[in-house]
């Protein structure tokens, strides 16, 4: 690393080469793959994803970083200076001729929720994902129905994919080193349930905003700031919760039967409106 240099916008390098070696080898990348990076900082890992896919379109905020990459490019390797919330994942595999990619990424923390979020539009477009994100957020996303951490994201999450925790990497391996774990989830990426309707995931996803704006509070009492009560009552009584649970409690799949039969809200409340904006609650 240049000694001029300092690492900004919370990033963390992987230095260990063990790690990184482990990493690539549970990505289990496929000779015809196109491989999206998310933030290759230094390009530790880049090469060795260049080694096990077709081409590695590796997206870098930083410029100065950006330009320290394209002196030494590895072959099949394409460095991108933008931010990764305003790419078009699939204006990329459209322009490699791919019909699918995988992403890789070494998320900054502060911005893990976002990048999710932003990813999850795409899924049509990912095969499958390997994140290394902060130990805490990767229990939440392989969490299940009633224990503590699982919430909208888990739920969001396992819309679009199958995602579980391959392995945790400890903060020395990182430079410089982090104050929390870091977890690789793997997400293995699915279609959406065909219950929900094409066309419907947005609402589908503000109706999961609105069922958690807060975690604490009966799902019934958030409903019903959007439904009339009497209807929410009827349908929490067709799946099997209690009619006083909250939505920690419920499966993806009451999630959908619920939806689908309460069909559009009749009225929006104040925090319906940022409903699908990442980031609106605590996710």
């Amino acid at each position: 690393m240049p000694k001029s240099y300092r690492p900004k916008l919370g990033q963390h390098f992987l230095a260990d080469v063990r790690y990184r070696t482990r990493i690539v080898q549970t990505l289990g990348l496929r000779p015809d793959d196109l491989v999206i990076e998310i933030g290759p900082g230094h390009g530790a890992i880049t090469p060795l994803l260049a080694a096990q896919a077709r081409q590695v379109a590796a997206v870098e905020v930083d410029p100065a970083l950006a330009a320290e990459l394209r002196q030494d490019l590895a072959p099949r390797v394409e460095i991108i200076n933008a931010d990764i919330l305003g790419v078009d994942i699939a204006a990329i595999c459209r322009r490699f001729q791919a019909r699918k990619c995988f992403v890789f990424g070494n998320l900054p923390y502060y911005i893990t929720s976002p990048i999710l979020h932003h990813l999850l539009q795409f899924a049509g477009s990912i095969r499958a994902m390997g994140l290394l994100v902060q130990r805490e957020v990767a229990l939440r996303l392989a969490a299940r129905p009633g224990t503590r951490d699982y919430g909208y994201l888990t739920v969001l999450a396992a819309l679009y994919a199958c995602p579980h925790i391959a392995f945790e990497v400890p903060p020395g391996a990182f430079s410089p080193p982090p104050k929390v774990h870091s977890a690789l989830v793997y997400f293995e990426m699915h279609s959406p349930d065909a219950r929900i309707g094409r066309g419907r995931e947005e609402a589908f996803r503000a109706f999961l905003k609105q069922c958690f704006t807060q975690k604490r509070k009966k799902l019934l009492n958030c409903l019903a700031a959007v439904y009339p009560r009497e209807r929410v009552q009827a349908e929490l009584g067709g799946i099997p919760v209690p009619l006083n649970a909250r939505a920690e409690e419920l499966s993806l799949d009451d999630f959908i039967a619920l939806f689908t039969n309460l069909g559009p809200a009749s009225r929006t409340s104040r925090g319906s409106n940022n409903a699908g904006r990442p980031g609106a609650m605590n996710d």
